[in-house]
């Protein structure tokens, strides 16, 4: 899969995937729903996204799905 959205570049933000180059991680980006911001809320927060960064949702996905986290079993 190919991002439009996306961009990692080593000279910034440690490398850390940011949306459309700019020093926004997606990780930020993913805190904020999880921390009860909605999305208008997350837009007036960051004015320079927009409704279309929505990719960084689909990129974590994809992310989580490749990789293997610790997590605690629950017997």
């Amino acid at each position: 899969m190919t991002y439009q959205r996306i961009t990692a570049d080593p000279a910034q933000m440690a490398g850390h995937p940011c949306i459309r180059g700019l020093r926004i991680s997606v990780a930020t980006i993913l805190a904020m729903p999880a921390d009860g911001m909605d999305v208008a809320e997350i837009l007036e927060a960051h004015l320079d996204l927009d409704a279309d960064d929505n990719e960084a949702l689909r990129y974590a996905a994809v992310a989580v799905r490749e990789r293997e986290l610790p997590l605690r079993v629950h017997a």
